[in-house]
């Protein structure tokens, strides 16, 4: 079976759009036409591997086995997955000194909480790359399933989900923004509204790739604003991005919703960077 779905009940396994086998002549019979019809138009292929599946957005199964999903035990505050559990200890050293470790994620002015679905690595980089640069879209849905599953606790509390958004040039130039596709399919899956245009990019920023942390940072201050007109007040916040890396991204617009009133401002991505020696806590 493709993953993400060996852990579902046999009735919702028909395919990407959650059709039970016996559709009858409804309007599910006609979707179901319509999607064999794309099927056969545009064979689908592993977001992963480009192996031949069965529904489009599905995984073949030997790239599946190779993905690295991030699970519990990890810091109830950022989400840095641990080596072992420990119960006394939920947070991690950075998360337990929110106000005196200079590169925490969270703690005032910064993000609540912070989930992450995948680790990123050989496995996860070709398909988020070919999402973020090379139209491929197709592997959106099943990683929006991930990612509901991975921030299960912060969505329980409710919120609005936010992407990080690209500057206007940006978009023109990549015509659409990954975040935002992965913020919608949260939103299918999570029942969370969305709001795609909270948050502007007031200026462009360079590309962070190659960067150290401090560059990071300074690339991308002061760079995001709450969109003129909306109020944050009182709102819980959720951002939506595709990887964490240092978090510079993260903070730079946690901090103006912070300034606007929101009560919490969490963040869940799709994958996350985690360096040999950051999981051994």
């Amino acid at each position: 079976m493709d993953g993400p779905y060996h852990d579902l009940p046999p009735p919702q396994r028909s395919n990407e759009l959650g059709l039970a086998p016996n559709l009858g002549r409804g309007p599910q019979w006609g979707h179901h036409c319509a999607q064999r019809v794309i099927n056969l138009l545009f064979p689908p292929q592993c977001p992963l591997s480009d192996a031949p599946v069965r529904d489009h957005g599905t995984f073949a199964p030997a790239a599946w086995a190779q993905m690295q999903l991030l699970a519990p035990p990890w810091c109830a505050g950022c989400g840095l997955p641990f080596a072992y559990e420990e119960m006394a200890m939920p947070l991690c050293a950075a998360c337990a000194a929110p106000d005196r470790y200079a590169e925490n994620l969270t703690g005032a002015g910064r993000l609540t909480q912070l989930r992450a679905a995948l680790h990123y690595d050989e496995a996860a980089a070709p398909a988020i790359l070919r999402l973020k640069y090379a139209d491929r879209a197709d592997g959106v849905a099943a990683f929006g399933r991930l990612m509901a599953q991975a921030g299960r606790d912060i969505l329980a509390r409710g919120g609005v989900l936010v992407p990080v958004p690209l500057h206007r040039g940006r978009l023109r130039q990549r015509r659409y923004n990954q975040a935002g596709l992965l913020a919608a399919a949260l939103a299918r899956r999570s029942g969370r509204l969305l709001d795609p245009a909270l948050l502007v990019r007031t200026r462009a920023t360079p590309m962070q790739k190659g960067a150290s942390r401090s560059g990071r940072m300074q690339n991308v201050a002061g760079a995001f604003a709450v969109r003129a007109g909306r109020i944050v007040k009182g709102k819980r916040v959720i951002l939506v991005d595709d990887v964490l890396t240092t978090g510079a991204t993260l903070l730079a617009c946690a901090r103006p919703l912070r300034r606007a009133g929101a009560t919490a401002v969490s963040a869940i991505t799709l994958a996350r960077v985690v360096k040999p020696d950051q999981n051994a806590i």
